[in-house]
């Protein structure tokens, strides 16, 4: 079972994290935080696979709180859900050692399979983050060309029209594992929903003309 301590300031929120996260049978949120005393608190006494952390807390801003519970709990990894999505916050708590930065607009199995990812060691950015980053660095580049071989095999599964369930079971891997890359190849795409995979996929006539 993997642990995770939520931290943020509005109760609501939080409970609909826990929720979402629950849906998971081998997650567990084990404490909710409010402010940066009761996450010191709680990463202490739990030792957490991971904290979700706000950076809008009422005692502070949470960037400084990455460090802090980091040298609490060392090995502890920490994603930051924030409704900031402008670099200069992104770059500042991935500097001080948060392993995923996820905004709060994000579709649920996006911030689920963020979360995955940074417990399995990756790092991890939501997409419309990856898409703002991959606009400035690859700018004139065909994006698809930017795929790893497996993006490339599940967008093209979902541009013809699979589900994540048909694809993970037509390339033998977890549903959740096909989230994750979903959420990767669609930040690195910029598209919004498979429609717009389909029409990257047929623009560049990759799918059959009957799909």
């Amino acid at each position: 079972m993997h642990t995770i301590v939520l931290v943020d300031d509005h109760a609501i929120v939080r409970e609909g994290f826990k929720r979402l996260i629950e849906l998971e049978p081998d997650l567990d949120v084990v404490a909710e935080c409010r402010n940066a005393d009761d996450a010191v608190e709680a990463v202490s006494r739990w030792r957490p696979n991971l904290v979700a952390l706000d950076l809008s807390l009422p005692d502070g801003s949470g960037l400084p709180l990455i460090e802090h519970l980091l040298s609490v709990s060392s090995e502890t990894r920490i994603v930051v859900l924030s409704m900031h999505d402008g670099d200069p916050y992104v770059s500042e708590a991935l500097r001080r050692g948060a392993s995923g930065y996820v905004t709060k607009g994000v579709a649920p199995e996006e911030l689920v399979a963020g979360l995955r990812a940074v417990m399995n060691g990756e790092t991890f950015l939501s997409s419309d983050l990856q898409e703002r980053r991959a606009g400035r660095s690859n700018a004139g580049l065909d994006p698809i060309s930017r795929l790893t071989a497996r993006e490339r095999e599940v967008f093209l599964l979902l541009a013809g029209g699979l589900t994540p369930k048909q694809v993970a079971a037509e390339l033998g891997i977890g549903q959740k594992t096909v989230y994750i890359h979903r959420a990767s190849l669609m930040g690195k795409l910029g598209a919004g929903s498979e429609l717009d995979l389909y029409r990257m996929a047929t623009d560049r006539g990759l799918l059959p003309v009957n799909t």
